[in-house]
């Protein structure tokens, strides 16, 4: 914990258009991975357009390591289905932090992120800084499934004692 630089709170929102999964609908649900961390949302019931809003933290003490996201349909007689995966480099969003923000009027653009090969970022995302926070909206366009997209929602949470920032 010695490395620790803050929290990163994802407010899971929505998936909207996921796969079908089931016979006609889907039972989905998120796993967040960042390294050894692992953390997933509740189970939605015969949807595609699941709404979870969820918050779950990350800690994090390497910003280099991206955090990866994979939605699942949950089943109950056999092994969960895959319905698409994404990954995401928070460096653009901790590089904000790094700035000196306060005293900017709130909704000010720190960063412009544009989509590209690299991520998976479905349209341009904007790092914010909102009433004292840092906050980014972002929706990903799911890989390895044939439709769905994620959107989610990052706040920084800085812990007093932890290294920078």
């Amino acid at each position: 914990m010695e490395n620790l630089m803050g929290l990163l709170r994802i407010h899971v929102h929505r998936g909207v258009n996921l796969a079908i999964r089931d016979v006609l609908t889907s039972d989905p649900y998120v796993v967040v991975r960042m390294g050894k961390q692992k953390l997933k949302t509740r189970v939605m019931k015969k949807t595609t357009n699941p709404e979870w809003n969820e918050d779950l933290t990350l800690s994090i003490d390497d910003p280099n390591i991206p955090i990866k996201i994979v939605v699942y349909d949950r089943d109950m007689f056999s092994r969960d289905d895959k319905m698409g995966d994404a990954e995401i480099d928070i460096r653009p969003f901790i590089g904000a932090l790094k700035m000196q923000l306060e005293g900017l009027p709130s909704g000010t653009i720190i960063t412009r992120i544009q989509p590209d090969r690299v991520n998976c970022l479905a349209e341009e995302s904007h790092v914010v800084w909102v009433d004292g926070k840092l906050v980014q909206n972002v929706v990903l366009r799911l890989r390895n499934v044939e439709t769905g997209e994620i959107e989610l929602n990052f706040q920084w949470i800085h812990l007093p004692g932890s290294r920078g920032l």
